[in-house]
């Protein structure tokens, strides 16, 4: 009966554990720069509360 390397299988959840990491961080790096590009217009609460009236003669 053949006896499992269980070494080498540990080496490799290591190494793709390794690679989804480092996948992850790429992504995040990338998405951390779009927002900076293109900011949203920031609503101030009290232009959300009260609209806009025609000032009245």
């Amino acid at each position: 009966m053949i006896k499992p390397n269980y070494s080498f299988e540990k080496r490799q959840r290591e190494l793709a554990k390794k690679k989804k990491k480092a996948e992850k961080e790429s992504r995040k790096s990338v998405g951390d720069e779009a927002p900076a590009e293109n900011p949203e217009p920031a609503v101030t609460p009290d232009a959300a509360e009260a609209p806009e009236a025609p000032e009245q003669p």
